[in-house]
């Protein structure tokens, strides 16, 4: 995870969707620990409260489990869950402003397969 927080919203929803996006990339496995709120609140220098907020919302979206005493944990069939969430995410909000951009320009499959993608990673 890297400390670059925006201001389009909360740093408690970012955490949550960098978790969310190291468990689609996994980085994090199903069955792996999360990172302590401890250490992910000094790391990042933010407040603890904020970390466990995230984590709440993950657990009260059933991506992750908490196990009494040994912390949490990324909740078997959670990849499988967030694929298809992620998926319907990104066909209803985010594929129709790509699409009419392409109608816009003009460009064709064969346009769009021969560019190499960079990536900010």
């Amino acid at each position: 995870m890297d400390d670059d927080w925006n201001d389009s919203q909360p740093i408690y929803r970012q955490l949550r969707d960098r978790v969310i996006a190291m468990i689609l990339d996994r980085v994090l496995d199903e069955g792996d620990p999360l990172p302590s709120v401890r250490n992910v609140a000094a790391e990042f220098r933010v407040n603890p409260l904020t970390v466990l907020k995230a984590y709440q919302q993950l657990a009260d979206e059933e991506i992750v489990e908490k196990r009494r005493g040994l912390g949490l944990f990324v909740k078997t069939g959670a990849h499988k869950i967030l694929l298809q969430v992620e998926r319907q995410r990104f066909t209803n909000e985010q594929w129709p402003a790509i699409y009419a951009t392409i109608q816009r320009l003009g460009l064709s499959p064969q346009d769009l397969l021969s560019v190499k993608p960079t990536t900010g990673r």
